[in-house]
This record gives structure tokens, sequence and C-alpha cells, in this order.
């Protein structure tokens, strides 16, 4: 699988949130700070690399995000990391070991069906069977972007 795009995806988001960084502005009420984003971001990839191996060590394996969304979780993930210097690292890392486990996976690897349950705001989006490699191509394409662009809104 081409991960350039999956790359290229995590690099921007990166960008966006050493800009963030060095900014000083809060975020809406009601809306995440980049220390959440980037929480939500580590346990998104770490639901995406877990999937990854299962599939390739033939394990059966689920994709749910709900826990990415937990205010209690992304607090406890923003903590071990030490802050938003270390979720940026931590990001940075797993991205390039998604990277890393995908590339060389097979065609049936990549096709492997992975019961999912994808939330939004509290609403479903995706309750079904999903082949692993629309995982991260979701990820790459609308889940990562995504976060990058709620980042670069946090800009003053």
């Amino acid at each position: 699988m081409d991960t350039t795009p999956l790359r290229d995806a995590h690099h921007a988001l990166l960008e966006a949130a050493a800009a963030v960084a060095r900014a000083t502005e809060r975020p809406p009420a009601g809306e995440w700070d980049a220390g959440q984003i980037l929480a939500h971001v580590s346990l998104v990839d770490a639901v995406t690399v877990t999937a990854a191996v299962s599939a390739a060590s033939g394990a059966v394996t689920t994709y749910d995000n709900r826990v990415a969304q937990d205010s209690w979780t992304l607090r406890r993930v923003i903590a071990l990391a030490g802050g938003e210097a270390g979720l940026r690292e931590r990001v940075r890392l797993q991205g390039e070991a998604l990277c890393a486990l995908v590339a060389p996976l097979s065609e049936a690897e990549l096709d492997t069906p992975v019961p999912t349950l994808l939330l939004s705001h509290g609403r479903v989006q995706v309750d079904g069977l999903v082949p692993l490699r629309d995982l991260v191509t979701g990820l790459a394409e609308a889940e990562l972007p995504g976060h990058t662009k709620q980042l670069l809104n946090l800009l003053p």
C-alpha cells in the first residue's frame, strides 16, 4: 500500500499542531484544544495500528473510536504523554509506525473486513464491516485533514 498520503496527512497535522503551540488562543467554548485534538489523533492512530497488526497476524480485530472521544481518556493521554510536545512526538512516531505496518500488507490483508463502530459528535457514522484499507485511507483522506483544519482554526 502506498503510504504517501498517510505520511503527508500526519506531517500536515504536526505542522499545524506546532503552529498552534506557538499561539496563545483558546478554543471556543465546547471545542477541543490542541492537546485534546492530538490526544484524540493518538488514540485513533493506536486503534488503527492495532487493526493493522491484527490483520497481519490473522487475529480477529475490531475498530471502535469511542474511547478516542472520551474526555477523561483524552486528559489521561495528555498527562501520560507529558503535554502537547510529548503528544506531537507520539503522533509522529505512531504515524511512522502505522505507515511501516501497512506498507507491506498484501491485498488480502488490506481487504480484511473489520467490524467498525465510528462515532462523531455522539452520532454513529459507521456501524458495520469496513476493509482495513478503507480505515487507513479514511484516516489519511478525512480524519487527519479534518483535525489539521480543526487545529488551524485555533490560530488567531
